[in-house]
């Protein structure tokens, strides 16, 4: 969300930036805003005036009582009266208003960074980076649930009977090589210095709309009846709410964390072939890494993260790259995204396995995170990326380390995580 004062006193560039992300439908918002925040300002100098003079007479009452002026004290009195229900009247509108402010602001897309490439949608993307050699085996790889079946290692036909189409069952060599690609992704960050956590899995509303827009709420999240809660989508929700409505101080940043959790989307839409099968699906598993910190650090830190990711998936031997995303790929709270994506032999082309976002102050401007430095206090900016989400790195892994026979071999620094297992048979 955008500082109120930033959009009132450059109204020009909040609009430039809309044009950017080809958003033109939310241009005369920025104009809405600014009529209801003259309203608001002078409403509160209304109020503030009316207070003002409460207290004023409220002390020459006590004074004609003193002298006792009686009747002249009455007066004052009636004139206080008066007074109170405009008070109340204005109090009631000024919050009124500010809801209104607040509900549109959330709806204005944060301002990017002058790095991020312009485009319409994720099809003109750019590619930043190469790392590792794409392989194309001489045999035909399977698709990766045909792996996996081959290999007793899930079972789709069961998970719709108890849970419908988006769930599986994981058994065997490949349920434990999920557990070992998450257990090494952890020891991984943790050897990087971030501290492992574990979050709460549901979340209240606040926390919800404090970390994501209104349309990514709706297209992801699963509400609880009944409660104020909701299935996070990613442990990123729970991690960034962790601080809500905190002031840190200055010398304790940066926070970096590493989460495990379960996720939970709904995935609206109808996909075709390459997203079935545990690509994309409404419950996985994944690894996390959010960062909190000074704004003046949030460029550094959004590059020691995604490389994290690309470190981690060549420590497995797998090939990857990283995608900026343009304008108009990027979700309303985001400043600049890269997206990490893994070689697929079977496509012969990149997909996506992760995504590294520097979110600015605007998360922490809705949750209330601020810093106490020494020139005062000020808001974060908060940085998240996956470190590894098993059902996409598993396609990536089985079909980057598919062999002739059918087999799949285990990477030396997986291998301790898998009993010591060099491949799966």
């Amino acid at each position: 969300m955008i500082d109120i004062k930033f959009l009132r006193e450059n109204p020009e560039i909040v609009k430039e930036n809309i044009k950017k992300k080809f958003q033109d439908s939310k241009l005369a918002l920025v104009d809405e805003v600014i009529e209801l925040d003259v309203e608001s300002r002078r409403t509160k100098q209304e109020a503030d005036d009316l207070r003002s003079n409460r207290n004023k007479i409220s002390k020459e009452i006590g004074a004609l009582m003193a002298q006792g002026k009686k009747e002249e004290a009455e007066i004052k009195k009636a004139e206080v009266a008066a007074e109170a229900k405009r008070l109340a009247e204005l109090e009631e509108k000024e919050a009124q208003l500010n809801e209104k402010i607040t509900k549109i602001m959330m709806v204005i897309p944060n301002i990017i960074d002058s790095s991020v490439p312009i485009g319409k949608d994720d099809s003109e993307n750019v590619e930043i980076q190469k790392y590792g050699e794409p392989v194309i085996p001489d045999f035909e790889v399977p698709y990766h649930t045909d792996i996996m079946e081959k290999l007793n290692g899930i079972d789709l036909d069961s998970a719709r009977k108890v849970a419908g189409n988006g769930f599986y069952y994981l058994m065997g060599d490949i349920a434990r090589l999920h557990s070992a690609v998450i257990s090494y992704a952890r020891d991984f960050m943790i050897d990087r210095g971030f501290t492992y956590c574990v979050p709460p899995f549901m979340i209240r509303s606040n926390v919800v709309t404090g970390v994501m827009s209104f349309a990514e709420m709706d297209a992801m999240m699963y509400k609880i009846e009944g409660e104020d809660l909701y299935l996070i989508g990613t442990s990123e929700h729970s991690m960034i709410g962790k601080f809500i409505d905190t002031i840190i101080q200055e010398p304790e940043l940066p926070k970096t964390l590493t989460s495990y959790s379960p996720c939970f989307r709904k995935e609206k839409g109808a996909h075709g072939l390459e997203e079935r099968g545990v690509y994309r699906i409404h419950q996985f598993e994944k690894q996390e890494m959010i960062v909190v910190c000074k704004p003046e650090e949030s460029p550094i830190w959004f590059e020691k993260l995604w490389q994290n990711t690309v470190d981690l998936f060549r420590s497995l031997d797998i090939p990857v790259r990283t995608i900026e995303c343009c304008s108009g790929d990027l979700a309303d709270l985001k400043v600049k995204s890269y997206d990490v994506e893994a070689w697929s032999p079977r496509q012969k082309k990149y997909f996506e396995v992760g995504s590294c976002s520097n979110l600015g102050d605007a998360q922490a401007r809705r949750l209330k995170i601020r810093i106490n430095g020494e020139s005062g206090k000020y808001f974060a900016h908060t940085l998240n990326n996956t470190v590894v989400a098993p059902p996409r790195m598993l396609i990536a892994f089985l079909e980057n380390n598919l062999q002739e026979d059918g087999s799949i071999k285990i990477p030396e620094v997986l291998q301790p995580y898998m009993g010591g297992k060099k491949e799966i048979r």
